[in-house]
């Protein structure tokens, strides 16, 4: 039976991300060349280029991939838990953000890849105005995820949505910056990261009037 074209498009490009993912462990977003990519993937350089327009696209996708994941997992555990009547006003919110965060895994190589995303974006034009378009679409994101609780009626906020989704993410990616510069494993990184967040929370909410 032939694959489809859009179906083996679309393995390609699975097959190339997994590929620069795991390049990227060993050399870094510098280190991690078309060549060492297409080599690890079992591609040629035609089969890059024909998913890919550069390396920066490449890994501007992965990085959205693996934000979005985690997104997607944390909003699947909010609607478990508002549709169970988990969430409360009186809800301890370490406690809470550490149950919504429960839903996935933080590493040492994702924060990695996203710190040396963001020193690229520093040093070239171009390629910071993508990711900054990219960090725009996380951002609405993040702030749908907060509308959505604040419509339920779990809480309130002291802020506006839209500066709580910028204070959260500035503080979990500062949180994560410096767990992974200390050496932490995984799971150390994932309990520093909720247990942030959670304070930040703490400050940001209000009671329910």
């Amino acid at each position: 039976m032939t694959i489809p074209v859009t179906r083996r498009r679309e393995n390609t490009r699975a097959r190339l991300l997994d590929a620069a993912a795991q390049v990227f462990a060993e050399v870094g977003l510098e280190g991690a060349s078309v060549e060492a990519i297409c080599e690890r993937a079992g591609f040629t350089r035609g089969a890059f280029y024909s998913n890919f327009e550069s390396k920066d696209e490449l890994f501007l996708e992965l990085a959205s991939s693996v934000a979005e994941q985690r997104l997607a997992s944390v909003r699947s555990r909010i609607d478990e838990f508002v549709a169970s009547g988990v969430l409360g006003g009186d809800a301890d919110p370490i406690e809470l953000v550490q149950k919504v965060m429960d839903s996935g895994v933080d590493d040492r190589l994702s924060v990695l890849m996203m710190s040396e995303i963001r020193i690229r974006a520093l040093r070239d034009e171009t390629f910071g105005k993508a990711y900054l378009a990219q960090d725009r679409a996380m951002t609405a994101s993040i702030e749908g995820i907060i509308q959505g609780i604040v419509d339920s009626g779990v809480f309130a906020l002291r802020v506006d949505v839209a500066v709580a989704a910028q204070m959260l993410m500035v503080q979990w990616e500062g949180c994560m910056s410096r767990a992974a510069v200390s050496g932490w494993d995984g799971d150390r990184l994932h309990r520093a990261g909720a247990e942030a967040l959670g304070q930040l929370v703490e400050l940001i909410i209000a009671p329910v009037e």
